[in-house]
């Protein structure tokens, strides 16, 4: 099973789209808040460079933003 963390914030459209995509086809995540959690977004700004969200991390390889091909292709989803 893969590991699939979520790092977004209550207000991004996109992360509410990623987060309902990932829970139509029944893929377990952790979502981590970057607006309350500032470690959690100093490690995404850090691993990525980028401060943008959504960004998703499966298994520590980062997605930044909804790229729905790249996340079908990663987590088997057709």
């Amino acid at each position: 099973m893969k590991t699939v963390i979520v790092f977004s914030t209550p207000t991004c459209s996109w992360c509410r789209k990623l987060k309902s995509y990932l829970k139509e086809n029944n893929v377990h995540f952790k979502d981590v808040d970057v607006s309350r959690d500032q470690r959690a977004a100093r490690d995404m700004i850090r691993k990525t460079g980028q401060q943008g969200v959504p960004q998703m991390w499966i298994n520590n390889s980062p997605i930044v933003g909804f790229d729905k091909n790249k996340i079908d292709r990663m987590l088997d989803i057709r």
